[in-house]
């Protein structure tokens, strides 16, 4: 039922004294190992019309929003865009979040 709730979304919602109440959820997928919960995220990947997928072991606490990369030709530098960011509006699917480095 969660899953299904995540991919549908519920309504925004802009109140009287300017509070803007989002209708998206966080959801968090916990569990022993081998109970399925990296083919749950694929399954969600293949069927939400956006959504980016990333891995705990292959991202940092600040990758997931931003970058700063240099050119190797060039030299300059340039800010690019997180999983976080890509996917604004959409869902991020982060599998093995508890690899990521306590630091981050």
């Amino acid at each position: 039922k969660g899953l299904l709730l995540l991919l549908l979304g519920g309504m925004e919602k802009n109140l009287a004294n300017g509070t803007h109440i989002r209708g998206d959820i966080n959801m968090l997928l916990v569990g022993d190992p081998s109970v399925a919960k990296s083919q749950l995220l694929r399954y969600v990947l293949n069927v939400a019309p956006l959504a980016v997928s990333t891995t705990g072991r292959g991202s940092s606490g600040v990758g997931l929003t931003a970058a700063v990369t240099s050119d190797s030709e060039t030299g300059e530098k340039k800010l690019e865009a997180g999983a976080m960011v890509l996917a604004d509006r959409g869902i991020v699917c982060i599998d093995e979040f508890d690899k990521m480095s306590d630091q981050d």
